[in-house]
């Protein structure tokens, strides 16, 4: 069973998965057993961005937790790149809130120690997969923000003045917490 668990989330085009690699590397470098959740709508059979549906998402969703599920079985640390918060915020945009996905989103969140969110800096680039659409990556992080204040949950929020230290807070993030695992003997 895992340890920690840690979702960077935020739009798409944002840095997560540079974050997240970033971290996995130097956690490694310190002898961390770890796994990555890799962002899983890459994956998705049905389309997504701005024509995503309630398939496509619920598909998202049910996928992000099996693979969490399946790391966290096998690694005492992993390192999500999204979250379900942020895979659902999409289904809100396009379809509005699902009463069960809803439930099951709130509930999953609970599984995360930290979320650490990764706000815009920059437009998107075209990576061949997501949404290049300035206004649809603002109106998802807009949204996000506000299922993030309106369920009360508590991240560490990266400012876009500090993106040369990101990576550090992150880290410090989570040996904080693995730290505090052992008491230091001499």
């Amino acid at each position: 069973m895992t340890e920690f668990k840690v979702g960077f989330i935020g739009t798409h085009g944002v840095g997560k998965t540079t974050l997240c690699y970033g971290l996995a590397a130097r956690l490694k470098a310190r002898d961390v057993v770890l796994d990555i959740v890799h962002e899983v709508a890459r994956r998705c059979p049905l389309p997504i961005n701005e024509r995503t549906s309630l398939a496509a998402q619920s598909w998202i969703l049910h996928t992000q937790i099996s693979d969490e599920l399946v790391a966290a079985a096998r690694h005492p640390v992993v390192l999500c790149d999204r979250s379900v918060l942020d895979n659902y915020v999409y289904l809100l945009l396009s379809g509005g809130r699902q009463p069960g996905l809803d439930a099951m989103v709130s509930w999953w969140l609970e599984t995360y120690d930290r979320l650490i969110y990764v706000p815009i800096v920059d437009e998107p680039r075209p990576d061949g997969m997501r949404s290049t659409d300035v206004s649809f990556q603002r109106a998802v992080d807009s949204r996000l923000l506000k299922e993030l204040e309106a369920r009360g949950v508590e991240v560490l929020r990266l400012q876009p003045r500090a993106r040369d230290r990101w990576l550090d807070l992150a880290e410090d993030e989570v040996r904080a917490h693995l730290d505090t695992r052992q008491l230091p003997l001499l």
